[in-house]
């Protein structure tokens, strides 16, 4: 065989064997990379959260949403509203904050209920109170006929007058759990843990007058004689205070024989070691 031949020949000789190898490191490759499985990344625990337990049902929220969610039921009791009004409310402001106190919103709308000053009512910083603005919720329901017998979604649009009504409609099932959580009716229903370093100074005074404030009833008054048909005011109390625990920077919540601690985490409420059931509050 002439030489240029041998030459030609040794050279795809040699380009079939790299192309084998290549052909064979490729495959090797592909095998390996889909060979593997995903990567499975646990999410964060959180670390600031409540959990809230309701007609046999349970969620978690965030703990700025279960204070509101706490002082809009709480202000139900002052007026002694129904639970249903509880339930109307909570549609109510799932729909327009997701119980966030939000300085903005549509033109000029503000607050939990993203009620407009425009519309009379109230100045600003009056809306951003969410015990005024929650009060004002209620005055506006009490006027609307036969509103608890109306689906929940057409009561709520009846004081609101939003552009989309029914769109209260999707709340109702979580708002009816929270009012019975809220309400006191189930007790302990109600449990928070938040991060020592981001609580406030302790201010037992300050979480004593807010619930008179939000409640229409001081806590040292308890027990209270025919109260509220709204729930069970003692409870409803007691829950708050773990809601707005943070807040206050509140170490434990004892009511009747159960007791909350910050410092239990997720685990919350136990039985007071001397099983006494007692009608009063007790912050620390």
């Amino acid at each position: 065989m002439p030489r240029k031949q041998r030459r030609v020949s040794a050279f795809f000789k040699i380009l079939a064997v790299l192309t084998v190898t290549c052909g064979l490191l490729l495959a090797g490759g592909y095998y390996a990379i889909t060979s593997l499985k995903p990567l499975e990344v646990a999410e964060p625990e959180p670390t600031e959260s409540c959990t809230i337990t309701g007609n046999e049902d349970t969620h978690d929220i965030d703990v700025e949403q279960a204070a509101n969610a706490a002082t809009v039921n709480g202000v139900a009791f002052s007026l002694d509203m129904p639970e249903d009004a509880v339930v109307i409310a909570y549609a109510t402001v799932w729909q327009e904050s997701k119980f966030i106190n939000i300085e903005y919103g549509d033109r000029d709308s503000l607050g939990l209920f993203q009620q407009r000053p425009s519309q009379e009512w109230g100045e600003p910083d009056q809306i951003m109170d969410q015990v005024f603005a929650t009060r004002s919720f209620y005055e506006e329901l009490k006027e609307v006929p036969d509103y608890q017998e109306m689906p929940v979604y057409e009561a709520a649009q009846a004081v609101q007058r939003s552009a989309d009504g029914f769109a209260y409609d999707q709340h109702e099932d979580l708002s009816r759990v929270m009012a019975a959580a809220f309400n006191g009716s189930e007790g302990p229903a109600v449990s928070c843990w938040y991060e020592p370093e981001t609580s406030a100074k302790s201010d037992v005074a300050g979480a004593k007058a807010e619930l008179e404030r939000v409640f229409g009833t001081a806590p040292d008054d308890l027990p209270v004689a025919d109260g509220p048909q709204t729930g069970e005011i003692g409870w409803s109390m007691a829950v708050w205070a773990v809601a707005n625990a943070r807040d206050y920077g509140l170490r434990s919540v004892t009511y009747g024989d159960q007791r909350w601690r910050a410092a239990a985490g997720e685990d919350g409420w136990s039985t007071v070691p001397d099983g006494a059931a007692r009608a009063t509050l007790v912050l620390k």
